[in-house]
Parts: structure tokens; C-alpha cells; sequence
């Protein structure tokens, strides 16, 4: 089984919102929701995320930029925006998705994501890595 379609499987299976997969072993599962789950893989994994496959619920610019900055190989978002399809694309990152949607919305779903928003403006997914683990700590701490 390619390391996609076994990230792909155990998303659905165990529930998780974002699967790592690495030559046929597990190298990540977790429950952590929005951005939050891909930076706290990047502070564990570093550089063995370099490679692998990944399986995440949502994938917008911002998740997108991570994944690059990560160097996966190949991603699968039962959810994915235009945005963050241009950077995998971008980013020669294979990337299936269910649902294509203009733009990802915060959790009321009446207003842009607040990382879509912030990232919008981010070109180089280095700067994006600092940038958005900077954004997320203090929107962390302002709730």
C-alpha cells in the first residue's frame, strides 16, 4: 500500500485529523485541530517529515506552505482551497483532494480562517514556517 492511501486510510479510520506516513510506518497521528496539529509535527518530526506522505482533514495556504516547507511528498485533504493547491502545485507536492473550495473558513464559517487570512501575503514557505508558529502562539495566547 503506497504511504498516501495508508495516511489517507487511517484519517478516515482512527479519526485523526492529521496523518503522517513514511515508508509504510506511522510517523505521526494527531487530534489537534486547525494548524496547530501540522506545527506541533514539524517542532517533533524536522526533517523526517522530508519525504513522506500526509493526510490532513483540512489544507489551505497556510497548512500548504507548511507541507512545503516540510518537503512531503505527496498530500491528501479530504478538503483543500485553490490557494492551497496553487502552493502544493507550486511545491512539484502530488495532492488529492474531495472538495476544492475558494477559501477556508474560520470555525462559525462566516469569516476567512484567520491563518488563510495571515498567510495570504507569505511567499517563501521558510518564512511561513517562523511566521505562522510566531501568529499561532499569539492567537493561542489572546484566547
Amino acid at each position: 500500500m503506497r504511504d498516501v492511501e495508508l495516511a489517507k486510510e487511517l484519517l478516515s479510520s482512527k479519526g485523526a485529523s492529521l496523518v503522517i506516513v513514511k515508508g509504510g510506518k506511522t510517523l505521526l497521528e494527531s487530534g489537534s485541530s486547525g494548524i496547530y496539529g501540522l506545527l506541533q509535527a514539524i517542532e517533533k518530526l524536522k526533517k523526517k517529515m522530508s519525504g513522506s506522505s500526509v493526510a490532513d482533514r483540512v489544507v489551505g495556504r497556510a497548512a500548504a506552505l507548511l507541507l512545503a516547507y516540510s518537503h512531503v511528498n505527496e498530500v491528501y485533504a479530504p478538503v483543500l482551497s485553490k490557494e492551497g493547491q496553487n502552493v502544493l502545485k507550486q511545491n512539484n507536492i502530488k495532492v488529492e483532494h474531495h472538495i476544492l473550495v475558494q477559501k477556508i473558513l474560520d470555525r462559525t464559517g462566516k469569516k476567512i480562517c484567520p491563518f488563510e487570512r495571515f498567510s495570504s501575503k507569505i511567499k517563501s514557505p521558510v518564512q511561513a514556517y517562523e511566521q505562522l508558529k510566531e501568529f499561532a502562539e499569539n492567537l493561542k495566547n489572546t484566547n
